[in-house]
């Protein structure tokens, strides 16, 4: 039996956000993936050296990272994005380039992309070969702060529940190597072809996850705890529970009502388990449809709501969760970011607008161009 180490979790006070935001870049006259993130981290660098560290590299060229520091509202992770989104922005035009924040690329072919240099991210693609390869996808990661590790996984495990409502109401990936894939996220399905991607195990308590952890190590599965990629993740470094549910958002508006829904839903789950609630839960196989009809049928789900396997459309789920969550929303200073979220359903998620582009122009082009206007 492997021995366990223990794994610190640098516990949160307050329940503080993070936020990191996945671009493609593209190019400004044939709307195709450009590789040419380099350049663009190279003059960021030069001209506004107090904003290189929010913009990261990721897997290929052609992707960039915006991320916040530590925040306390989502108005203030958001002000903190957009501030380096300017900066970014005021350089990507002299490149060429634009910011393309969907989920997946329209047409894009990935064996024309370049991989970014560094060790870690050659051995991902020499172990994934060619599944590491088709990786042309971009997402939203939220961070909430955590005060205590053993609150982690019963929260995490809750959390689940509402994995279809964050996935249909980001669903940006409807189309892939030029052609419609008939799912709202195609971006979800991807990404759990890798092998410590999708959905995490229901573990309870910490010491099931060292064990995992111990066991992932022993067996050479992952080098570094950051190597698990599941959709919902502990980041025990940071003190935070980390959701990777969701794909691309193209604007700042629908990312700010994201986010706070995100913030709202973890801090109501955090008291409730606080006060002695036992969170409620459903069987790893109910999730896992739940996620599937979120990633199909997007804000046309009908998803299962509980382990009595209740079922309810996912718009009409979200009308009764935003007005549950309003109290906590106004505690977090976030009711008007919060209320962004029915903006989204009455007009309409991504996956919806770039369809509607295509069918009525028949141009992945300007479904690309579509894209990228929405960011101004």
């Amino acid at each position: 039996m492997p021995k366990i180490i223990p794994i610190e979790f640098s516990g949160s006070p307050t329940p503080t956000l993070g936020v990191e935001w996945e671009f493609a870049l593209t190019d400004k006259v044939s709307g195709d993936l450009s590789n040419s993130a380099a350049e663009l981290f190279t003059e960021v660098g030069r001209r506004a050296p107090d904003r290189a560290g929010k913009v990261h590299k990721e897997l290929l060229r052609n992707t960039v990272e915006l991320v916040t520091g530590v925040s306390t509202t989502t108005r203030e992770a958001i002000d903190d994005l957009s501030a380096t989104l300017d900066v970014v922005r005021s350089i990507t035009d002299g490149l060429g380039v634009d910011l393309y924040g969907a989920g997946t690329h329209p047409f894009a072919e990935w064996s024309t992309q370049l991989l970014t240099e560094g060790h870690r991210y050659a051995e991902l693609i020499n172990r994934t070969q060619w599944w590491g390869r088709q990786m042309l996808i971009w997402g939203v990661h939220v961070h909430v702060g955590i005060d205590r590790r053993d609150k982690v996984l019963p929260i995490l495990t809750s959390l689940l529940n509402y994995y279809p409502h964050l996935l249909a109401l980001s669903s940006s990936s409807p189309m892939w190597s030029g052609q419609d894939t008939g799912y709202a996220s195609n971006r979800a399905m991807m990404f759990q072809q890798l092998p410590t991607a999708g959905l995490p195990f229901q573990f309870q308590t910490w010491h099931e996850f060292e064990a995992f952890v111990a066991d992932q190590k022993t067996t050479g599965i992952i080098d570094h705890l950051n190597e698990i990629r599941w959709d919902i993740r502990p980041s025990p470094h940071l003190g935070t529970i980390e959701v990777r549910v969701c794909d691309g958002m193209t604007n700042l508006v629908e990312l700010s009502g994201i986010v706070a829904l995100i913030h709202c839903l973890v801090v109501d789950l955090d008291r409730r388990l606080s006060a002695g609630e036992e969170l409620p839960h459903m069987a790893p196989w109910l999730v896992q449809e739940n996620k599937w009809r979120a990633a199909r049928y997007g804000l046309e789900a009908i998803v299962i709501l509980d382990s009595d396997c209740d079922e309810r459309l996912v718009t009409d789920d979200l009308t009764v969760l935003l007005k549950r969550l309003e109290p906590i929303a106004e505690e977090l200073g976030c009711i008007d970011e919060l209320a962004r979220v029915v903006d989204i359903v009455d007009h309409g998620a991504s996956y919806q607008r770039q369809r509607s582009v295509h069918e009525r122009t028949g141009d992945m082009r300007a479904v690309v161009a579509s894209v990228v206007s929405e960011l101004d």
